[in-house]
């Protein structure tokens, strides 16, 4: 059996605060994310580029958040969900193992918001693992018929018998979508003090981790001043086995 840690982090594009007051975090979670020591780190809210913030801070990144993220010896992969006046941002996926090959598949559901998955192929010891990253929307009626789409892609993409990972920001302050992916054979620990936002004071989980065919091992939010101040986001990590 190989022991496989997933991480899932809305990221809040790498910056902190408002106005004036706002604050680069990005060099703080690069240390985070090679602490979480993960295998794959699945990211939300990542930024390929914004030429406004880019002058404000001195110290922005010359490359691309995802590829800034990245380890030493991971692999970064990541694909454009929205893009604005300034720049794009979108989701990312670190891996410490070999990547296949990546989709990506738009779920925006209105004009107002510009939502996308990313599906990733890596290979675990050899062995095929499907892993889509997601950042649902924030109207309900929105997350039903992206829910939808999510099942219908994972139907027609993810062979049936494949070891499966469905993680992100689902935005969900229910369980709407934990049931639908549940009628699909995807769960996620069912454990308690998992509350992953606001990071300051969690109130609620909205990052999850659902996996298909993985044995679930353990269950993690790490908590502290040092994970609070890099994002409104607390991290997730679960551990399987395949």
């Amino acid at each position: 059996m190989t022991t496989l840690r997933i991480a899932t982090y809305n990221i809040h594009k790498g910056v902190q605060g408002l106005g004036p007051v706002r604050r680069l975090e990005i060099h703080n979670l690069g240390h985070a994310v090679e602490q979480l020591d993960a295998d794959i780190v699945c990211l939300q809210e990542v930024r390929k580029l914004n030429r406004s913030e880019q002058k404000y801070f001195t110290r922005w990144p010359d490359v691309p958040q995802a590829d800034y993220l990245a380890p030493e010896g991971y692999e970064a992969v990541y694909q454009t969900n929205a893009i604005t006046k300034h720049g794009e941002h979108g989701n990312a996926l670190l891996s410490r193992w070999p990547v296949v090959w990546h989709k990506h598949e738009d779920m925006s559901d209105h004009r107002f918001e510009q939502r996308g998955l990313l599906h990733v192929h890596v290979q675990v010891h050899g062995q095929p693992v499907h892993v889509i990253v997601l950042h649902l929307g924030l109207i309900p009626a929105s997350r039903v018929r992206q829910m939808r789409q999510l099942v219908a892609y994972i139907a027609r993409e993810v062979p049936a018998d494949a070891p499966l990972v469905v993680a992100g920001d689902f935005n969900d302050w229910g369980s709407q979508c934990r049931h639908a992916l549940n009628r699909v054979h995807l769960h996620a620990f069912d454990k308690p003090d998992v509350r992953t936002y606001p990071s300051r004071l969690p109130l609620v989980q909205l990052d999850y981790v659902y996996g298909r065919g993985l044995q679930p091992i353990g269950l993690e939010v790490p908590r502290g001043r040092i994970w609070w101040r890099m994002s409104d986001h607390l991290p997730l990590l679960a551990d399987f086995k395949i």
